[in-house]
């Protein structure tokens, strides 16, 4: 049976791993620690296809330890009981070093289990996730590790390696193989920072390659009909989903139509309207406020529609919405005032409710029945003076207008009606 081609081209130097240079440049942390031959206890955290294995296995190649392999998304914790029970023996007198892919699937019982031989240093642990471990693994086996994260691979970074592998199925290949200019950066564009993405492509396009005049001939077109949505990275519930949500967010604020809408279609093409229907409905409160209150209804009204038509539909309202809240003005004054109200009630700041505010059938009982409520609507402007704030709070101001038109003219309404500044 032939290797797969991206396991026969894995890099066996750190000089041949493509991409990562904030960690493997020379004089970088992990690169100097591995050229120590450092048995540390590493969590490699990042997208797939971005070189943890293949650098966890060069790590393997510099230490006296013998090397064991798990996947936690298969692997027991009997699994763990029989790696340890070759700790000092025949099979691994110098201890062991264990490579584990995909450590956010063990539970915390069995991430507890390697612990005290991570402590004696008799089992040397190499982690590897693409979930945030912070979230996923368990704390005290973090104490133990460092943690080196893992970035996309750039296309400039990764396009070598497609080269490098188009040039390996030219040798195999039974007639001379050629393909269209500019398909090498095209794959590792479209794989979307995954070079073994990049590489099965290769694979998979030399197999399906068109003869043509005595030879095979890759064309642009079939590579974009193999790595189509490739270039996606979306794990629903996963790191991606609320790194795309936060930049959506992030670009309704900043007032950035291009980018809301770059972000929305990252959802869209995921299949995924729940996500980006909550960021925009909050932004509509969170961002815009009081600046446009209006949003609010616009923004509801084009959720619903979106969710009563459905994909493919359902782009164009949720397009408007995105639109229209990173073109508003914004004014974050609900916020700020809902946070600083909330902040004195977490902090006890509370009191009684003033007597005239209470629940009138209070009035039935107690030695004072008389509420001296003064009911606005009976008064000039629907409006009279009196306190509404506990005594502890008297006089406290949570809400401040924002500089906005819309809260400014408010301002300047209640002003002259209040005959005071507020």
């Amino acid at each position: 049976m032939q290797r797969p081609l991206a396991d026969e081209i894995r890099p066996k130097t750190l000089d041949e791993v493509v991409g990562q240079r904030h960690l493997l440049a020379p004089g970088a942390v992990l690169r100097r620690l591995i050229e120590s031959g450092t048995e540390a206890n590493m969590v490699f955290y990042g997208p797939s296809g971005t070189g943890k294995t293949t650098i966890a296995n060069i790590v393997a190649e510099r230490t006296h330890k013998a090397l064991y392999r798990l996947n936690a998304t298969t692997a027991s914790l009997q699994d763990i009981k029989d790696i340890i029970a070759d700790v000092g023996t025949l099979l691994a007198p110098g201890g062991v070093l264990l490579y584990l892919d995909e450590i956010q699937y063990f539970n915390k019982k069995q991430q507890q289990s390697l612990l005290e031989f991570m402590e004696n240093g008799k089992l040397t642990l190499i982690a590897s996730t693409t979930e945030n471990p912070y979230f996923y693994v368990y704390s005290a086996l973090l104490s133990r590790s460092t943690v080196f994260e893992f970035k996309a691979v750039a296309p400039e970074e990764a396009e070598p390696a497609v080269l490098r592998a188009l040039n390996i199925e030219k040798e195999r290949a039974p007639l001379p193989l050629t393909w269209e200019e500019g398909l090498p950066l095209q794959i590792a564009t479209a794989c979307g920072g995954d070079v073994r993405k990049a590489v099965n492509a290769v694979e998979l396009l030399s197999q399906a390659a068109q003869p043509r005049k005595g030879m095979l001939f890759i064309s642009r077109e079939d590579a974009a009909q193999v790595s189509q949505r490739s270039a996606m990275r979306y794990d629903k519930g996963g790191d991606a989903m609320y790194d795309i949500a936060s930049a959506l967010m992030k670009s309704l604020r900043g007032s950035d139509p291009d980018a809301a809408l770059h972000y929305l279609a990252r959802f869209l093409e995921a299949g995924d309207l729940v996500t980006p229907c909550r960021r925009l409905l909050c932004s509509a409160s969170e961002d815009v406020g009081m600046a446009y209150p209006q949003a609010v209804a616009i923004v509801k009204a084009c959720v619903d529609t979106a969710m009563q038509l459905g994909l493919p539909e359902a782009q164009l309202p949720l397009a408007q919405a995105a639109v229209l809240l990173a073109t508003a003005p914004k004014s974050n004054s609900v916020v700020e005032g809902i946070g600083r109200a909330r902040a004195d009630v977490r902090a006890g700041r509370t009191g009684d409710v003033p007597r005239q505010l209470q629940n009138v059938h209070a009035d039935t009982t107690g030695f004072d029945n008389r509420q001296h409520y003064l009911y606005p609507h009976l008064f000039p402007g629907h409006w009279v003076e009196q306190q509404y704030l506990p005594d502890a709070l008297k006089g406290v101001k949570y809400y401040e207008w924002g500089e906005n038109k819309t809260e400014q003219a408010a301002k300047a309404y209640w002003e002259k009606l209040k005959g005071k500044e507020l």
